[in-house]
């Protein structure tokens, strides 16, 4: 949580259309409201349907108006993505590979790639942005718990990609701020071009596909699952909250939440996963900790519209914090495990524990996609340019 409060949202972006632009949009920023005003507001939005075609038109609406509210309606034109692998090291039971791929013609999302190095698949596919932990020393997807668990994910037989958000990692050594006033609706194209370069790899499942992050690593897991179907199970972690919207621009920087005829919130939009798995996790100790009572009960229903309230689970740890800890990550491999298809047996302890032991950490420089031995590429964009080469 240390970065998250120093990462606060800027003032308003744009109108989100030349019909709307009458009225500015409301941006719904860091505790927007009250946590009782936040239960009034799900119980007006639970008014407004009563069966599962009336929701299917709500979560429509809400799909459109995250689009809409990031300037992403319609969709922008996709680029090829141009992927660059390199540097494979093999360790106990996987792979990792610095790997980028191209959003945007110039702009280049860097990451880790991690495989497994048994089996032949196809293999499921799962897609791991990071948080604002900005401690240089315990940074992005360097973080040892960002990579033991993306490691883990991958023994158990699922290829990984953990990638940068806009101005941390490979972004921050190009001079890429996070601070950018459009950083919202890139990063989300980011993520959807992701698993576009995910299914891409002739080993990978299109049909199981993941996400899982935590913090602002999870805001983007439940609105990347709220706006692309091909998201098979969303884990979505310390983060969904009925009063809390995020406090970074990258979460409520643009009026995705409330504009004209239209308001809903991350509760809402995490539900909009429906039917589709999905785990909510939760602490004591952060804008999560009403999950129990609040948040999953209101998701919980909506899955129960369509039959599935079984595929909506929460793991909440009381007595902790705001983070992606080991506890949370025991949750999180049960119930990816379970919807995915992937072996706890790979990383037993032999005590039908997982283990994490067998992880080799690495040190940040050698994660870095572009170095001396790998430039970036010459059509790179500049990362002080004002207009990014939206076609």
């Amino acid at each position: 949580m240390r970065g998250m409060w120093k990462c606060v949202a800027v003032v308003a972006f744009l109108s989100w259309s030349a019909q709307a632009a009458v009225e500015e949009p409301e941006l719904c920023v860091g505790s927007y409201q009250s946590e009782e005003k936040a239960k009034e507001q799900l119980a007006r939005f639970a008014a407004t349907y009563s069966n599962q075609a009336q929701w299917q038109q709500r979560a429509q609406k809400i799909r459109e108006g995250i689009l809409r509210g990031a300037d992403l309606l319609p969709l922008p034109q996709k680029c090829p993505l141009n992927p660059i692998l390199h540097n494979r090291r093999e360790h106990d039971g996987y792979s990792v590979e610095n790997a980028a791929f191209e959003s945007l013609p110039g702009v280049f999302v860097t990451g880790n790639l991690y495989r497994p190095t048994k089996g032949a698949g196809p293999f499921a596919g799962i897609l791991c942005p990071h948080g604002h932990w900005g401690d240089p020393n315990d940074y992005g997807r360097f973080r040892p718990d960002m990579q033991k668990r993306c490691a883990t994910f991958a023994r158990m037989g699922a290829i990984v990609f953990a990638y940068d958000m806009v101005g941390y990692g490979d972004w921050a050594k190009a001079g890429w701020k996070h601070d950018r006033s459009d950083v919202f609706k890139l990063q989300l194209w980011n993520s959807i071009r992701a698993v576009d370069f995910l299914t891409s790899m002739k080993d990978v499942d299109p049909k199981r596909i993941a996400v899982t992050g935590a913090s602002g690593g999870g805001t983007q897991s439940f609105m990347l699952t709220a706006v692309d179907d091909r998201i098979a199970v969303s884990v979505p972690v310390v983060m969904v909250s009925a009063h809390f919207f995020g406090g970074c621009v990258c979460e409520s920087g643009m009026p995705v939440h409330k504009h004209k005829g239209y308001e809903t919130s991350n509760v809402e939009i995490a539900a909009a996963a429906a039917p589709r798995p999905m785990l909510l996790v939760s602490d004591g100790k952060d804008w999560t900790k009403n999950t129990p009572e609040v948040e999953y009960p209101y998701i919980r229903n909506v899955y129960s519209l369509f039959g599935a309230a079984d595929k909506v689970e929460y793991v909440h740890l009381p007595e902790e914090g705001h983070d992606y800890g080991l506890s949370k990550r025991m949750g999180v491999y049960l119930f990816l495990a379970k919807h995915l298809g992937l072996s706890l047996a790979s990383v037993s302890d032999g005590n039908g524990a997982v283990s994490e032991d067998f992880v080799v950490v690495e040190p940040k420089d050698s994660l870095y996609v572009f170095d001396k031995d790998h430039p970036r590429p010459t059509n790179a964009v500049k990362a002080d340019v004002s207009e990014l080469p939206w076609n």
